[in-house]
């Protein structure tokens, strides 16, 4: 019996493997940080049997709560992933599985590779109305890299997209993935008519650098990405100095930061009630822009959210307030859960990497009702 998790995104440590009923793991901390909840490893057994993997340091999480409730996915060819037997009993993580193969891969959520990070970026430049940029390096010398969909031009809104400042949050990226593929679709008459109003500039991944080391929520030195965006720096966030020297040069008119919560078991978005620069223009786009959500699916809800920051008390270190205030624009954070949609579950595989570009996708359709508008 083995297990490992050396690999792409890979996270966990083996405390004592001896018996398939009692295998005892821990998660590793993102390096220079306290954080950790994401794990993602293999299991290779000759075990026709039940296994008990007990996850010995799930209590002291960076999220004890998102546990409560929450149930493993698993994959046996890492392309369909499903939802397995999980405890927790408030210290300890148990994951109950009896394995159908020798080899199995489980994870907090449906992971995004960074081979297929790369596959996105390269498959969309091929679509003659995509363009590739590269805004730079990260701190571990990967490529910061920049979608560009749209032909500027006067008058056109400029539309910005970022994914996974946290880089455990995975979900985010197949969300854009789900976007982009829309996006690109010259039979779909939402893409078309947004492509002759928008320009939309994308980045899949704020943190390629975390999401390869496994980290739940920082980069290569421990840094939360999005609480960086008041004064990011090119010794501790690359990614955001990057990006945000890019919107100033460009130009934001709607921002959308695509993101996961541990805790709530359902789709919604946070918005920037709190800004100095927050007035009933950009409150009348916020509602548009959920309304119209709630109607084209059933996976997005407005009862359950965050609490709304008072009059000039958000917290301007955070991506969507900062640009919100800065530009002047319509920027909501996008939550979607680790866990189910609470509101329309699936016992099998719960929220997932297909769910999320649906959504992906569905977001077009609020974009376009709101795109109008937007200055």
């Amino acid at each position: 019996m083995k297990i490992t998790s050396n690999f792409d995104s890979g996270n966990i440590e083996v405390l004592s493997a001896e018996s398939p009923d009692n295998i005892q793991l821990a998660i590793r901390k993102d390096n220079q940080s306290d954080f950790y909840q994401w794990f993602h490893f293999r299991l290779n057994t000759p075990h026709a049997e039940p296994h008990k993997m007990m996850i010995m340091n799930a209590g002291g999480a960076a999220y004890p709560d998102g546990w409560k409730d929450y149930q493993a996915v698993a994959s046996y060819d890492r392309q369909t992933w499903f939802r397995v037997d999980t405890e927790y009993d408030g210290q300890v993580l148990t994951i109950n599985y009896f394995p159908e193969a020798e080899s199995c891969y489980f994870a907090y959520f449906a992971p995004y590779s960074y081979e297929r990070h790369m596959d996105l970026l390269h498959q969309s430049q091929a679509d003659y109305n995509c363009q590739l940029v590269e805004l730079g390096e990260t701190l571990d010398g990967r490529d910061m890299s920049m979608l560009i969909v749209g032909e500027p031009a006067e008058g056109k809104k400029n539309i910005w997209i970022t994914a996974r400042q946290h880089p455990g949050e995975s979900m985010a990226e197949w969300l854009v993935e789900g976007l982009i593929d829309r996006l690109l679709d010259e039979d779909d008459g939402v893409s078309r008519q947004l492509l002759e109003k928008a320009v939309f500039y994308i980045v899949p991944n704020m943190n390629p650098d975390g999401s390869v080391r496994g980290h739940l929520r920082t980069n290569a030195v421990g840094s939360n990405l999005n609480r960086e965006w008041q004064t990011p720096s090119m010794e501790k966030s690359p990614e955001v100095f990057l990006v945000r020297k890019k919107m100033q040069e460009i130009g934001v008119d709607m921002f959308l930061d695509i993101h996961g919560d541990e805790n709530l078991p359902y789709n919604f978005v946070a918005g920037t009630e709190g800004v100095p620069s927050y007035n009933s223009r950009i409150e009348q786009l916020e509602n548009t822009f959920k309304q119209t959500l709630v109607t084209v699916t059933p996976e997005f809800q407005t009862k359950y959210g965050y609490d709304i920051d008072a009059p000039g008390e958000a917290n301007m270190t955070v991506g969507s307030a900062w640009v919100g205030d800065h530009f002047k624009c319509l920027a909501y954070t996008v939550e979607m859960p680790f866990k189910d949609n609470a509101n329309l579950p699936d016992e099998a595989y719960g929220w997932s990497d297909i769910r999320s570009m649906k959504l992906g996708q569905d977001m077009l359709t609020a974009i376009l009702a709101v795109v109008d508008d937007l200055r």
